[in-house]
């Protein structure tokens, strides 16, 4: 394959908007008619959303993040899910009447918030049909999207790629190859009891980090020699400070989201640098030999603490969302990151673009270096 460099996007709501920051620095790089630099696209939840979107637009980077950016910066949380009064506490009923009824009669998953906006965004601005056209033309070798099964405890890749990639099943986890669509992105980013889950064959799938025990292996096994991963995993001021009493139920809500998103990727992270430490001391043809290589891995994550941006722009997030919220021991406040993940209004979301594009231009070497740029 003439380029097997991977793209790898975490999952975390909302703040996936510094993935988009991230990529700005990098397309300024490239001419504006210069196709994406990674032909392998690997996402989990908001990721998997913002991986599809460029995927559709592999043959010109600059207009795929483009039209990112604009989508990104004019969000508001009433695109994602219903955030009125009448919209959040009409849901909430529902569920709870849901609860008194059997299963067999109303098969309907539960969740806090009704995210049936986000379906129709999704619709309207990726085009599918551009990912087979853009795999066909070699624009783009492969797409995936990670997903959990609550039926069998899984870790389910589903993927769209050139013929030469086979599906592949390993303890806890599998690819399986097929022609992804919106309901492929509402399963990756169906946060677990935030957003309902979605109903795939004859499995309920949901949040692609919740079961994921390898984030870098979707990658590996579409064929990627090299890694860019844009990791959502922030400095947490206050991580270290001994606390004067009980954790809250929201900060460790906060704490096991944090959990979900992040900890698998930085562990896979751990241990692919380890193994390319133990290549590196084996000799050249006993790796030949073996088919084995060290993969090139480069990472940028945030250099700020995102739930305290997230905590200045507090009072922008719906009236209705922040009652609720509050009810559960949420506040502007609270330290809990739950807020970061579910900000989904314009100010915030800019202002983490502006961060990724800050600490991108503070890697340029690396990136250069990665990228083989002059």
């Amino acid at each position: 394959m003439p380029d097997t460099t991977a793209l790898v996007l975490g999952g975390g709501g909302a703040r996936a908007a510094y993935q988009i920051g991230v990529l700005k620095a990098i397309v300024q790089f490239y001419p504006r008619n210069h196709g994406i630099p990674f032909k392998i696209i690997c996402g989990t939840s908001a990721g998997a959303i913002n991986g599809t979107s460029i995927a559709t637009h592999a043959s010109c980077f600059h207009l795929g993040v483009r039209k990112l950016e604009w989508i990104w910066r004019h969000f508001n949380t009433h695109m994602i899910y219903r955030a009125s009064f009448t919209g959040v506490f009409s849901h909430l009923a529902k569920m709870a009447l849901m609860g008194l009824q059997d299963e067999r009669i109303n098969p309907e998953p539960g969740s806090l918030f009704d995210n049936e906006p986000l379906r129709g965004l999704l619709n309207e601005v990726i085009n599918f049909a551009r990912i087979d056209r853009n795999i066909a033309n070699g624009a783009l070798h492969a797409l995936s999207i990670d997903t959990s099964c609550y039926n069998s405890s899984r870790s389910v890749t589903f993927f769209q790629a050139s013929r030469q990639i086979e599906e592949w099943n390993r303890a806890r986890r599998g690819g399986q190859r097929t022609h992804l669509n919106t309901e492929h992105l509402l399963a990756s980013a169906a946060i677990p009891l935030v957003f309902p889950s979605i109903k795939l064959n004859r499995g309920y799938y949901g949040d692609g980090s919740v079961h994921q025990l390898a984030p870098l292996s979707s990658a590996i096994h579409l064929g990627a020699k090299k890694i860019m991963v844009i990791n959502l995993d922030s400095p947490h001021k206050q991580a270290h400070q001994e606390m004067e009493y009980h954790p809250k139920t929201a900060t460790i809500a906060g704490h096991l989201l944090d959990t979900i998103f992040s900890d698998t990727l930085n562990s896979d992270l751990e241990r692919l640098q380890r193994i390319n430490s133990t290549l590196s001391l084996i000799p050249e043809a006993a790796r030949q030999q073996a088919s084995l290589k060290p993969i090139d891995t480069l990472v940028i994550k945030p250099s700020e603490d995102l739930s305290q941006i997230a905590a200045q722009y507090y009072h922008k997030m719906p009236l209705a969302v922040r009652t609720l919220l509050r009810l559960i021991g949420i506040n502007q406040q609270s330290d809990s990151s739950i807020v970061s993940y579910l900000l989904f209004e314009q100010p915030y979301c800019s202002a983490l673009i502006n961060l990724g594009y800050q600490d991108a231009m503070c890697q340029v070497d690396e990136i250069k270096a990665f990228f083989n740029l002059d």
